[in-house]
């Protein structure tokens, strides 16, 4: 019945803050009594050497122990662990006030799934974020990830942040380091969950020692899982784009030779544009190949538009399109060895014969391209149906 009873469960992850465990563990206290909130206090312990642990039972804490190392490992243990209908997650460094945590527990009650806190909005402190974190890192990560995934936070990376129970399982979090926070809002927004921000203030580190934060290395792998999560933007756009201008430079020059300002363009510049078609492909090959095993690993939900076009693009289709361009390669590489032939294999004309050559061996390289990935989607879309 007790833990029937339990609302919210305050999280913190903890690898050796013996210094401000107990300070953040007294200001939760400090917020379940004065607000009348049922609610427990977590710890998820990464292998702390410092008697955290002890700190924190002493002062009636759980304390859950986690062998694999992160922050990310740490915080889902923890919350896995939690017996509480909301949770609220936060830095056990004392820089986040869990004193005040009433405007995400009513916007938890209102029904919201996500409730972050916004240190932009709420107010950083002299000393509490270094200014490439605070100008440079945080602005341009959290623009990308607007960007990326329209997502409704304008501090993606705080570290203090409400969410339900419920929500927490349904977003099947797979990180185990500084990214976590990258991934909960991305897979919260993927699944259609209902996120909202409230202020909340940054102060200083209480510790003596430097934070765990890395900013460069943590700040790359931020990136990183969101590009990985977004195939439109790291392969998708990229590729169309590619595919676009080559095919618009090859639709150009194929005729013949241009000038532009007094600056000519030829067959040098004409095959640029055949290998851009072809990484364009390429691309938009890895977007559709990233798609379907994201979507088939649970990493991202089904997409009814990715559906309906697979009814269209099929093994056979891709076959049947592969073919086509095989047998226009095949039939100018023939038409320009038959060229060939008639000069006695002499000397060519290198301008007009490239101008044969080269789409035919377009034609024969995006040929197989299109029936190798034909197969290869083919595969990879066994294990979604």
């Amino acid at each position: 019945m007790a833990e029937v009873n339990i609302e919210l469960s305050i999280i913190m992850p903890c690898l050796n803050e013996a210094e401000t465990l107990a300070t953040c563990i007294r200001k939760a206290q400090s917020y379940l009594d004065r607000s009348g909130v049922s609610g427990e206090i977590v710890i998820g312990d990464n292998g702390s050497t410092d008697g955290s642990q002890q700190i924190a039972t002493s002062l009636g804490a759980r304390v859950i122990a986690v062998p694999i190392r992160g922050y990310g490992a740490a915080l889902q243990a923890a919350i896995t662990n939690a017996r509480g209908i909301y949770c609220i997650m936060g830095d056990s460094d004392d820089s986040y006030d869990f004193e005040h945590l009433d405007s995400f527990v009513l916007k938890l009650r209102e029904g919201y799934d996500v409730v972050m806190g916004n240190r932009f909005k709420g107010g950083i402190k002299p000393g509490a974020m270094p200014w490439k974190n605070r100008y440079i890192g945080n602005p341009i990560l959290s623009s990308i990830g607007k960007i990326l995934f329209h997502a409704e936070a304008g501090d993606f990376h705080c570290g203090i942040r409400g969410f339900s129970k419920a929500a927490f399982l349904q977003m099947d979090l797979r990180t185990t380091g500084m990214e976590f926070a990258s991934e909960m809002v991305i897979k919260a927004k993927l699944k259609g969950m209902k996120i909202t921000e409230v202020p909340t203030i940054l102060s200083p580190d209480g510790r003596s020692r430097p934070p765990h934060l890395l900013p460069y290395r943590d700040g790359w792998r931020h990136l990183r899982f969101m590009l990985m999560h977004s195939p439109r933007w790291l392969f998708l756009y990229p590729g169309i784009f590619l595919m676009l201008l080559g095919v618009a430079g090859g639709a150009w020059l194929l005729p013949g030779p241009r000038m532009v300002h007094g600056v000519g363009f030829d067959v040098h510049t004409l095959l640029y544009a055949f290998v851009f078609v072809l990484l364009g492909f390429q691309l938009v090959a890895f977007a559709v190949f990233t798609k379907v095993f994201a979507i088939s690993e649970g990493l991202l939900p089904e997409n009814p538009r990715f559906n309906l076009a697979f009814r269209y693009i099929t093994l056979e289709t891709g076959l049947a399109v592969g073919a086509l361009l095989l047998t226009i390669g095949i039939g100018g590489s023939i038409f320009a060895v038959s060229g060939w032939a008639k000069m006695s294999f002499g000397p060519l004309d290198s301008d007009h014969m490239l101008r044969i050559v080269m789409p035919a061996v377009f034609s024969l390289t995006l040929g197989v391209q299109i029936i190798c990935s034909s197969f290869f989607l083919s595969i990879l879309g066994l294990r979604k149906r």
